[in-house]
């Protein structure tokens, strides 16, 4: 356990530049899909490695030995180092389930105003009587459909064709409940400092998957291309109008648009070698970290069993 319960703590480092890669390299669907077992299964494998840290040094303690019915520390080390160690790995779980719990409270309340509009509305769609030009996907709590949500200012910025594109991307998100997948990276990322940088790459591939479903859904992907290039140029001429919107909302004019704009009209496409060497060491790391974190808590359960065996019979 001395050596595995450390691998799950530093192999986020390794996996961060590969995960990189794959929003460029893999179809976006599968490159989402992928990013998410990334970042959740290294997220669970390095909290689970934190609670491995806190056993042995708590076990110095005589309320905690005897709670176990053991007659001697798990850890060798002395307590001058167990005992530091427990306590900063304590502290750093505390600190990841409150800061989860903020964000989980945080985006259930976000979900809120789904379906409290000033504006029209008329089933998924709501149009606000705003002159800046905005448009999003705002996700509804379980049991609640979710909104795409207009400015007037953006509709009068597009054409009809355009239109109907920038809302078969929105009702992508939607459909594709694509915000769950934004609130697990960012779950993972406030388990490990490494995997923020996932978060950056699930968004652009998420946006991707949208792309491509609006492109579909009008036949033509000049035109969602074009629409998006339009939408993402009102927007920035209304800086304000990205301060009102929720941080749950996922929109059509954000993200890196050039690149989606490039992918679209096919001057970006996929690298099937860069995409497959990029997942395959994605998995290597996610198993490496999975295989070190299992193998640390059967050293720890078969040291308990050692520990608790040199008790006396009564």
């Amino acid at each position: 356990m001395i050596y595995a319960v450390w691998v799950p703590l530093l192999i986020p480092f390794l996996a961060v530049p590969a995960a990189r890669r794959l929003a460029d390299a893999l179809p976006p669907v599968r490159a989402v899909r992928l990013l998410a077992a990334t970042g959740i299964g290294l997220a669970l494998c390095s909290v689970l490695a934190l609670a491995l840290l806190v056993v042995p040094g708590a076990t110095r303690f005589p309320a905690v030995s005897a709670l176990g019915e053991l007659v001697r520390p798990l850890s060798e080390a002395t307590p001058a180092v167990a005992v530091p160690l427990a306590a900063a790995a304590l502290a750093l779980l505390m600190g990841c389930a409150a800061a989860v719990a903020r964000a989980a409270r945080r985006h259930w309340a976000e979900l809120r105003p789904a379906g409290r509009f000033d504006g029209y509305a008329h089933g998924e769609l709501a149009v606000l009587p705003d002159s800046r030009p905005d448009a999003y996907a705002l996700p509804g709590r379980p049991g609640t459909p979710g909104r795409i949500v207009v400015t007037t200012g953006m509709l009068r910025a597009l054409g009809p064709a355009e239109r109907a594109a920038l809302l078969a991307h929105e009702r992508a998100h939607l459909e594709g409940r694509h915000h769950l997948y934004l609130a697990a990276a960012e779950a993972a990322a406030l388990c490990h400092p490494a995997l923020r940088s996932l978060r950056g790459p699930m968004g652009y591939a998420l946006e991707r998957c949208a792309d491509e479903a609006a492109a579909t859904a009008v036949g033509d992907r000049r035109v969602a291309a074009r629409a998006i290039g339009r939408a993402a140029l009102a927007a920035r001429a209304a800086e304000g109008a990205r301060r009102t919107r929720p941080r749950a909302a996922l929109a059509a004019a954000a993200g890196p648009v050039p690149r989606r704009v490039a992918a679209l009209l096919g001057r970006n496409t996929a690298r099937p070698r860069v995409g497959r060497a990029a997942a395959a060491a994605l998995l290597v790391c996610l198993a490496v970290s999975g295989a070190a974190a299992l193998d640390a808590t059967s050293d720890l359960h078969s040291s308990i069993e050692a520990a608790q065996g040199e008790a006396p019979h009564h």
